[in-house]
């Protein structure tokens, strides 16, 4: 996959330019129909789009429900979940987002047809709980990464402030959570409405996780530990926690004497070499996108989470289970993306910037209990901080804030 950057990603919405012209022409003309309803996630079929879609497509039979796939691989896989679905890029794409009167997205517009979306009832999701600066807040989603650019960022934050303006209603897991999405998308306070997060409800009720984990890795389960490490998206530049052939050495001796499974989750736009880990050890797998498309239905199958900026931490946290923090490259990526809290607040303290170190923080959870006691306190208050809700009826308040929303717009 070609890696994704935002200089990338900017200089391509500046060359689109005129077909966003085009598809507002569109838009005037084709006429929007009530209860027509499409959904979209950038990485594929699954986050909050895909608990809304399931719960409307219960609940409310009525409204016609449309996933648009990315690619036709995601129609197969639409076609495997009973999903209707047409592929959003197609002549199909553009008409079923042109026609409809709601679109739910979780990353931006072109979940859906980007140039179809205007005048839309648009539902942004996101896809998790900002730690990370994002959007209009962070430097670098203006960046273009080319000399002389300077003089264009003005228009281009003029050009991403408009295309925020078309969002109509964005959930939020709590009011800390909405305080940042407002300030990231420029939104006034009645737009991003603390709900909960959809994607957040399958914590809430049993599942058999570990069941689906252990089949998606193809590995016989006989009651391991499971420990995941699922380092953040670093804007196309490589993991500086990819570990080395000596640390994989640590890593798995850690392993065979813990009777643990480390299961590796790259960001599905990242850029890291974990392919030694595997070849070192049966105890080392991959779980990348192209095997689950979204983690946070099988975070309730591990035991114990790794991380170092990723908002996976604030989802995890709803398990209860143990966080650890490895940050390697703590000053210089805090320093220049920027963070909406002091990260030792996020960590508790107790980040870490080698494997040996990190190991030896997974040894002392073993042995130390005070300790760790101390560590899953940490977690508790991570998920009372950022989540006002945990009864796994988020999805059903988003419905309602949509349908209420609507309403008063007019709209159905």
């Amino acid at each position: 996959m070609p890696r994704f950057t935002f200089s990338a990603g900017n200089a391509r919405k500046l060359l689109a330019l005129p077909l966003y012209a085009l598809g507002a022409i569109a838009a005037a003309v084709v006429p929007r129909r009530l209860d027509a309803w499409v959904f979209g996630s950038g990485p594929g079929i699954g986050e909050g789009a895909l608990e809304l879609f399931r719960y409307v497509r219960a609940e409310h039979p009525s409204i016609r429900a449309i996933w648009l796939a990315k690619d036709e691989t995601d129609v197969a896989v639409a076609a495997g979940l009973g999903i209707r679905s047409v592929v959003k890029t197609s002549a199909r794409g553009l008409l079923a987002t042109l026609r409809a009167e709601v679109i739910v997205v979780t990353h931006g517009f072109g979940d859906a047809n980007r140039y179809g979306t205007r005048g839309a009832f648009v539902v942004q999701l996101w896809h998790g709980i900002p730690l990370k600066l994002i959007q209009l807040d962070s430097p670098a989603t203006l960046s273009l990464g080319i000399p002389g650019a300077g003089r264009l960022r003005g228009p281009l934050r003029r050009f991403y402030r408009r295309g925020f303006a078309g969002i109509s209603l964005m959930p939020a897991a709590s009011e800390l959570s909405a305080q940042r999405l407002r300030t990231a998308f420029g939104l006034p306070e009645s737009r991003v409405v603390v709900t909960g997060d959809p994607r957040d409800d399958v914590l809430a009720r049993p599942t058999p996780a570990r069941d689906e984990l252990f089949s998606r890795l193809g590995v016989a389960d006989h009651g391991q530990r499971t420990v995941l490490f699922a380092p953040t998206w670093r804007d196309g530049e490589p993991d500086p926690g990819a570990p080395t052939a000596a640390e994989w050495q640590s890593i798995v001796g850690f392993l065979d004497a813990s009777d643990a499974l480390l299961v590796v989750r790259p960001h599905h736009l990242g850029v890291g070499d974990y392919a030694a880990g595997p070849l070192a050890s049966p105890r080392v797998r991959m779980l990348g996108a192209e095997l689950q498309t979204d983690i946070t239905p099988l975070l309730p199958a591990f035991d114990t989470l790794i991380t170092d900026y990723s908002s996976i931490a604030f989802d995890y946290s709803l398990t209860g289970g143990p966080i650890f923090y490895f940050a390697p490259d703590q000053e210089t990526y805090t320093t220049s993306r920027g963070l909406y809290e002091p990260y030792r607040r996020y960590s508790g303290g107790r980040e870490v910037r080698s494997w040996t170190a990190l190991l030896g923080q997974l040894e002392r959870f073993a042995a130390d209990a005070d300790w760790a006691a101390d560590v899953l306190a940490h977690t508790a208050e991570i998920a009372a901080r950022h989540f006002e809700f945990h009864d796994g009826e988020n999805t059903a308040r988003v419905f309602e804030a949509i349908r209420l929303s609507t309403r008063r717009e007019g709209n159905g």
